[in-house]
């Protein structure tokens, strides 16, 4: 078996060199007006991996994000203006929220009666080993909070995604490891909630692949609503991402496959525009990429998506000025009524000793195809 391997390893590196640009990139990240700094990094503080919540008024945005690399929670700010300015709201959460672990995240969950509550959920309580997935809720579209206990799903990061079932539950997507440890070979897990967030169903499995390390999800459903897609991150970085399908609400999903090259990258969230694409935002990880490492969004059909064709275009949004490459991309995305995202994320913002901030981008799919026309 020996002989082989010589014979992979130079496989192996021509299928990498043949990974090359296929989309051309409208480039954002120096038009600073477009930006706006929801929390600044200090020499000391270092505010990492944040997700946003648009409410239904498409003008309040709520974000949440820890201190430090995967460290832990307490910070969130409220935006009334669409993004534009931040309010923190630290002092008014539960003392507790501060001992919640990696990676909060953000959904408004409506039950089956109609009722919406507001919920953030961490990876762990505690130290990496504790409990895994507390939360705190709210019941009045976030003017009170109060925790939650946890759910008891060893994971590596908390839900990455949720999307509505048609029958009125919610499907909650995320990964782990080995005993939900953060280590190969990863894993792909649902599980569903009939009661609002109060409760889920035993995890199951919907997402493994030998060789290959699926994590971080984005589900949403197609624009005629009749399946619902994933897009997954593959943690070897040897690659493209993954994404896959179901067309029986998670009753069964499709076997993971390659999306384009423009697609790869780390932590996807994305929208539908007015106009029917897509704008799916993410950390660069695409082979040969010039922007790999940075915050860039691809823009293209779903059918574009699907059919695993280029799309039309690339952006890149912010420039990550850190030496560790890509320490930067987890973010939030939303569409306010007049066609602005608002894409938010953590990213070394500039040169110099301070760490990372996080950071909002503004802007229109008008704006971006004029400047790709030029």
């Amino acid at each position: 078996m020996r002989p082989l391997l010589p014979a992979l390893l130079c496989l192996a590196a021509l299928a990498m060199a043949a990974e090359k640009p296929d989309l051309q990139v409208v480039d954002l990240s120096g038009q600073k007006e477009r930006h706006v700094v929801v929390a600044a990094g200090t020499e000391k503080t270092y505010q990492g991996h944040p997700t946003t919540l648009l409410l239904p008024n498409s003008q309040t945005i709520f974000c949440a994000w820890t201190l430090g690399h995967g460290g832990h929670s307490g910070p969130m700010a409220r935006s009334d203006d669409g993004g534009k300015s931040w309010l923190r709201l630290d002092d008014q959460l539960p003392k507790n929220f501060s001992t919640h672990q990696n990676c909060p995240s953000l959904y408004r969950i409506v039950d089956a009666s109609g009722k919406a509550r507001l919920w953030v959920y961490s990876a762990a309580l505690g130290k990496r080993g504790g409990p895994g997935m507390p939360s705190i809720m709210s019941e009045d579209e976030g003017k009170t909070w109060k925790e939650m206990p946890p759910l008891g799903f060893p994971c590596v990061m908390t839900f990455g995604s949720m999307v509505r079932l048609k029958d009125g539950r919610t499907l909650g997507l995320y990964h782990r490891g080995p005993g939900g440890a953060d280590k190969a070979p990863l894993i792909t897990l649902q599980s569903i909630t009939a009661d609002g967030g109060f409760t889920w169903s035993e995890p199951q499995i919907v997402a493994e692949v030998v060789g290959k390390n699926p994590c971080e999800p984005f589900v949403f459903r197609s624009p005629d609503g009749k399946e619902l897609a994933c897009l997954l991150r593959e943690n070897t970085h040897k690659g493209r991402s993954l994404m896959m399908f179901s067309q029986d609400e998670g009753v069964t999903w499709s076997k993971p496959v390659d999306t384009n090259w423009g697609l790869t990258g780390d932590r996807h969230n994305g929208v539908f525009t007015s106009d029917g694409r897509m704008v799916v935002c993410f950390r660069d990880q695409a082979l040969n990429s010039p922007t790999r490492g940075h915050f860039v969004a691809w823009v293209g059909t779903y059918d574009e998506l699907k059919a695993g064709r280029p799309g039309q275009y690339r952006v890149k949004l912010l420039h990550h000025h850190g030496k560790a490459l890509g320490d930067c991309g987890y973010p939030g995305v939303e569409l306010l009524a007049d066609g602005t995202i608002v894409a938010t994320t953590y990213v070394k913002y500039a040169v110099g000793t301070e760490l990372n901030s996080v950071v909002s981008v503004r802007f229109k799919l008008s704006e971006t195809d004029a400047q790709l026309s030029r």
